[in-house]
């Protein structure tokens, strides 16, 4: 009977654990700013773009290189968006269990995957009436 109450003791921990750790992710964003200031990029919980900021640094820029820049920015509030995310399981969870080194691992390949260069999407863009700034929030 005492390992039975042990056990059960241990699932609900766990349960709240995990519990906790999804609220956490949810609540999760993360905001990056290339080095030349070009361009402010802020990412959801789930890695999608919510916020896109374009700078008055932009006026002499390529079109490609200012598109390499956004992705490159998009890609490093992604990589910062894992890295929360794994001290958020870390801290809930841990990494001792092969469930939480699944739960891990899944959320580093999702998040620092490939970037999708086929998002068209322009739902949500909005023209800043500052003309210095250009800003696209979804």
């Amino acid at each position: 009977m005492d390992r039975m109450q042990a056990w059960k003791g241990k699932i609900d921990k766990l349960a709240a654990d995990t519990k906790t750790m999804s609220d956490r992710f949810q609540a999760l964003e993360a905001t990056a700013r290339d080095r030349d200031g070009m361009v402010v990029v802020t990412v959801d919980s789930a890695g999608s773009v919510v916020n896109l900021q374009l700078t008055h640094y932009i006026e002499n820029v390529e079109p490609s290189t200012l598109a390499k820049t956004i992705m490159t920015t998009i890609r490093a509030a992604k990589a910062q968006l894992a890295d929360q995310s794994q001290e958020i399981i870390e801290e809930t969870v841990g990494t001792e269990s092969p469930a939480a080194r699944a739960i891990a691992e899944s959320v580093s390949r999702q998040l620092r995957g490939p970037a999708d260069d086929d998002d068209d999407d322009d739902g949500g863009r909005s023209d800043d009436d500052d003309a210095d700034e250009l800003t696209w929030r979804s």
